[in-house]
């Protein structure tokens, strides 16, 4: 399957469970580690879970299992689903504010 393809699913699965703030960031010109990233805020921990759970499970129903899960203990503050060309990251919001990806992942290369 095709990363933009994995991304919509992905994004469509976030969209599903009333994710927050979905955006997809490109990186294909900053690193040959994957493709996209593709970043959502859950309300709770119960929620960052349910909803890495559900992109994961979406992408595995159309042949695309993830290649790993990580964070998806009781915490949950950030959870990363990796399918290799795309990787998505469900966060809390303070978390997601913390380590602020969007910006990391915004500035070029000098």
């Amino acid at each position: 399957m095709k990363a933009e393809q994995i991304k919509e699913i992905a994004l469509e699965a976030l969209d599903d469970l009333k994710g927050k703030d979905a955006l997809t960031i490109d990186v294909r010109e900053m690193t040959d580690m994957t493709d996209y990233m593709v970043i959502c805020t859950g309300t709770s921990n119960r929620h960052v879970k349910s909803l890495a759970d559900h992109v994961a499970l979406e992408l595995k129903k159309k042949g695309c299992p993830a290649s790993s899960i990580e964070g998806d203990d009781a915490a949950a503050e950030w959870v990363l689903v990796d399918f290799g060309d795309v990787v998505v990251h469900v966060m809390l919001p303070d978390t997601r504010d913390f380590y602020d990806l969007e910006r990391l992942w915004s500035v070029p290369a000098a």
